[in-house]
């Protein structure tokens, strides 16, 4: 078992306390890759390694899993629920899977099985330092990589024209009050900075009416959507990785995506139907248990699709039916 520590000339990342995160779909996303002693898979998105460590138990001492992940504190936290299995974490977006593969000796087109969470963690979104939840005040900083030189979301505010902020809360965000909120950001700036989450989230919701802050989705959520999507560039490394997943997969290997909106939703279930390198396995998303969100809120809106890479070989089985 090997490991790639992040390039951070500043030092290891601070300590952080015991994962918090719940991984989403766990069964669902075993059942469908369908892991076998001796598989090599891919968890792309490692997150705390909740994916990561389940694969890895099913593949045993023969097999081998890959997490990758650009957030060098989460990795801390997948160091430390993978220890003592076949698992190795490379410092790196999904995006890289096919580099980061080829540099640990793993060629293209072998990979059994991908797993792409493309959620944020219940963790980073704890760490107030990081900026990603509105819910206590902090910098409003949401790079998931903060050793990287990529301006923070404090930065794209104090720069970008109203009309570009505009467009881009729009289409990241789906908000429909955009160009307003956008107005706001600018006429508040040249007041002084917006550099704290709380900042942000109190301008938002000053956009709207009075009645209408206070329902059950915060004015602020689809902002704060937004501007992660723009500070991390996440559909580009989406559209990345699906363009590159049907020839990292060997023969019969699987990819296994969940995402928790329609503009990642939208992208997987495209590049599924329309690569005729891939078959697709999920005629619809594959969606949370009532248990399980009872105990984990947040896999209400998560949505999984499977695809398989075309095989002359016997089929691995498939999931049959839902779980109930």
């Amino acid at each position: 078992m090997t490991s790639q520590p992040p390039p951070d000339p500043a030092g290891p990342p601070p300590e952080r306390p015991k994962a918090v995160h719940r991984p989403v779909l766990l069964d669902e996303v075993v059942d469908w890759l369908a892991p076998r002693e001796g598989s090599v898979l891919v968890d792309g998105t490692a997150g705390a390694g909740g994916h990561t460590a389940a694969l890895a138990r099913r593949v045993g001492p023969t097999g081998r899993v890959v997490g990758f992940d650009r957030d060098p504190a989460m990795l801390q936290l997948a160091r430390a629920a993978t220890e003592g299995l076949p698992v190795d974490l490379v410092h790196a977006p999904y995006s890289s899977m096919r580099e980061g593969l080829e540099s640990l000796g793993i060629a293209p087109g072998t990979i059994d099985g991908v797993v792409l969470d493309l959620g944020l963690s219940s963790d980073q979104l704890a760490w107030r330092d990081r900026g990603f939840s509105f819910g206590t005040d902090g910098p409003l900083d949401m790079r998931f990589d903060p050793t990287s030189d990529r301006p923070t979301a404090a930065d794209l505010l104090a720069e970008m024209s109203a009309e570009d902020l505009a467009n881009a809360i729009y289409e990241y965000g789906e908000e429909r009050l955009s160009r307003r909120i956008a107005r706001k950001i600018v006429e508040t700036r040249d007041a002084g900075p917006v550099t704290t989450t709380a900042q942000l989230a109190d301008l938002v919701r000053r956009c709207y009416p009075p009645k209408q802050r206070h329902g059950p989705i915060d004015p602020a959520t689809r902002v704060f959507q937004a501007l992660r999507i723009l500070v991390n560039d996440e559909l580009a490394h989406l559209d990345a990785i699906l363009a590159e997943l049907p020839e990292i997969l060997a023969p019969g290997g699987r990819a296994a995506i969940i995402s928790f909106h329609s503009l990642e939703d939208r992208r997987v279930k495209w590049a599924f139907r329309n690569d005729d390198r891939l078959s697709v396995l999920t005629k619809k998303p594959v969606t949370a248990t009532a248990e399980e969100t009872a105990v984990n809120p947040r896999a209400r809106s998560a949505k999984l699709r499977v695809a398989e890479r075309w095989s002359n070989q016997e089929p691995i089985p498939t999931p049959t039916s839902p779980r109930p």
